[in-house]
């Protein structure tokens, strides 16, 4: 199969032959249609979280399974699903609280890749999965049915992107009715956690972005303001808002940290600040401990938009198709995975949402 690898930090993927291998115990293998570039993809092409050399990125995909291992429950060959990096045993102690998302139980595939070069060369599943490849192997607890008519490129989008920002609204803080919500980058992940505040109702939801082009799409993902803190206070301006007290929640969806700390700067007393983003390794903030105590206020990380594959999935696909949650608004372009550089690049440069790659 053909699949993108990454050879060197910092420079283009290439595209190559690889052999993928059968799905052992508990694992499926799967004909990818679609699989989105996601910022995280971006950050280990950058070397922003280290990892060894070579590998398979790509984490947001959707496709067909082909073929599946032993002890396999609930998925069949010609299943339609959605392949996430969400992989959870089930029985450790995360799993049983209720957190599959941050199940940390070894698997055999961590230790193994499916995947070899043409001269049996070992080439890593970066961020769990391998997905920039017409197929892979993965856990089959990596895997959510989907209804066959739903198309491929709009699924690969709840893989990752859709979860992460809309779930932290919901999932992770629980935002009520009313509360009021700034939110912090206007990206996919942004523009999700936009519309997971829109979804409960959350009033007022104010995007803060500084890039003027970002913040257009806010107000169409359910934004009732915007502003970008190199034209306007953002703190004079959200206060302005919330009758002096500052919000109720602000989500970090930028991988910064002057953003988390800024985040601190508009939150209320009791408010809670949701770190969303993923900065690269050894980032740091500075907290000033007293206040936060102070003031009651919270600091919460959401990993993943703390989703339940198999609770959240079909509720997000039943709302995308009673048109209410925006999935193709967040599709700028489609490419063949030759021009798979070319993708990644435009996302690099703000210039797109999502790029998603077309496997044919």
């Amino acid at each position: 199969m053909k699949a993108a690898v990454c050879r060197e930090f910092n420079k283009p993927l290439q595209i190559e032959n690889l052999e993928i291998a059968s799905p052992e115990e508990g694992e499926v293998r799967v004909k990818l249609d679609a699989c989105a570039i996601c910022h995280s993809d971006i950050t280990y092409m950058d070397g922003g979280w280290g990892g060894s050399l070579p590998m398979v990125l790509g984490h947001e995909a959707a496709g067909v399974v082909v073929e599946i291992g032993a002890g396999v429950r609930h998925i069949q060959v010609g299943d339609h699903v959605l392949v996430t990096l969400i992989r959870s045993c089930g029985h450790c102690a995360d799993c049983e609280n209720g957190e599959p998302y941050i199940c940390s139980t070894p698997f055999p595939i961590d230790e193994k890749s499916r995947l070899t070069s043409a001269t049996g060369e070992k080439i890593g599943q970066g961020l769990r999965t391998g997905a920039f490849a017409e197929e892979v192997v993965v856990d089959q607890s990596q895997l959510v049915i989907l209804p066959k008519n739903f198309p491929m490129d709009t699924a690969s989008l709840l893989s990752c992107g859709v979860i992460t920002g809309l779930g932290a609204v919901v999932n992770t803080a629980k935002v009520d009715c009313g509360a009021s919500v700034v939110v912090i980058g206007c990206g996919g992940v942004g523009l999700n956690s936009i519309q997971g505040a829109a979804l409960v109702n959350a009033a007022p939801i104010i995007a803060i972005d500084l890039v003027e082009e970002k913040l257009k799409p806010a107000r169409s993902f359910g934004a009732t303001h915007t502003v970008n803190p190199l034209v306007n206070d953002a703190v004079e301006y959200i206060r302005g808002l919330t009758i002096g007290r500052g919000a109720d929640y602000v989500f970090v969806a930028a991988g910064s940290p002057r953003a988390f700390e800024q985040g601190l700067d508009l939150l209320a007393p009791s408010g809670t600040l949701v770190i969303v983003g993923m900065p690269p390794t050894g980032q740091k903030i500075a907290v000033e401990a007293g206040n936060i105590a102070g003031s009651g206020q919270r600091i919460l990380g959401s990993k993943m938009g703390s989703t339940r594959l198999r609770v959240d999935i079909p509720k997000l696909v039943a709302l995308y198709e009673a048109g209410r949650l925006k999935l193709d608004e967040l599709i700028t372009g489609r490419y063949p995975l030759e021009k798979i550089n070319e993708a990644i690049d435009e996302v690099r440069a703000d210039k797109a949402l999502r790029n998603v790659i077309i496997f044919e």
